[in-house]
């Protein structure tokens, strides 16, 4: 076993007694038995440390999971393994689950934060990339509510095997919850989360370049279809790429767009961009 290696399983032992807050690097490099340079050597902090933990552990659950998934020939059974293959690798790295289901209601830490929100929505696109194969068409206008559905099917049952000690059946846990998706794909016709939503909440918890921006004006300038909309939306555009409106030509513009349903989230980072680049200069 390499040093990095060692760190890690060494440090993810204590994390699991303490946390990550009440350890600290002294404690780790000791119950390593290596020195504090040698620690450093690997890592510059204990904060890449913890990165470092949540990438390997994330990545190789999303991995696997996306890997049986799309190598499934029979989407009968792709359901099924989504699930069996999520709380398998739950219940393999149940130290490290718990630590992050933990820390993810308290943490304070920006990195880890945006780190957590990361691979949040790399679950989402795989769980929509999934529901859009099996179900396609039928389940056009509720997807986006059954993704959260089914986020909250894994969350609370994780916390099952997690934090109590009762045995857990995979197999009929996974046939369970198929069921339950199916039901939901077939029959709920009433959903809470739209699109529009299910944007809205991504994008507030990311860093909106502009690149991004532009991109999603563009794709929202494809969509609509009034006038008034797709002109405002324009001039917009074209103000990012060369600023010349007034603030109150822009905020005008913004009124024009947002009371479009299509167009609430767009409207609303515009108006934070905005609202950034006038603070800036000043």
């Amino acid at each position: 076993m390499g040093k990095k290696q060692l760190i890690m399983e060494k440090a993810l032992e204590l994390f699991a007694q303490q946390g990550f807050e009440l350890t600290s690097v002294q404690q780790i490099t000791e119950h390593c038995g290596i020195s504090k340079g040698a620690f450093y050597l690997s890592f510059k902090s204990k904060d890449e440390l913890i990165l470092a933990l949540i990438d390997q552990f994330m990545s190789q659950m999303i991995s696997d999971t996306d890997y049986r998934v799309t190598t499934s020939q029979n989407d009968e059974k792709t359901l099924y393994e989504f699930y069996f293959t999520m709380f398998q690798s739950t219940q393999k790295h149940s130290d490290f689950a718990k630590i992050l289901m933990k820390e993810q209601s308290q943490s304070f830490n920006k990195e880890l934060v945006i780190k957590f929100h990361y691979y949040d929505r790399l679950l989402e696109k795989t769980i929509l990339t999934l529901m859009e194969r099996l179900f396609g068409e039928k389940i056009e206008n509720t997807k986006h509510d059954l993704v959260y559905c089914i986020k909250g099917f894994i969350s609370i049952y994780s916390e099952l095997i997690l934090f109590n000690n009762v045995p857990v059946d995979l197999d009929q846990l996974a046939q369970s919850l198929v069921e339950k998706t199916n039901l939901l794909a077939t029959h709920a016709t009433i959903p809470f989360i739209t699109e529009e939503i299910f944007q809205f909440k991504r994008l507030t918890h990311t860093e909106v370049t502009i690149d991004q921006l532009l991109e999603i004006l563009e794709q929202n300038l494809k969509d609509v279809e009034e006038p008034l909309e797709k002109e405002s939306l324009t001039l917009l555009k074209q103000h990012i790429l060369e600023p010349s409106l007034s603030p109150a030509v822009v905020e005008g513009l913004l009124k024009n767009i947002q009371s479009y349903p299509s167009c609430k989230w767009v409207a609303f980072l515009l108006r934070n961009y905005f609202k950034l680049e006038n603070n800036e200069g000043r």
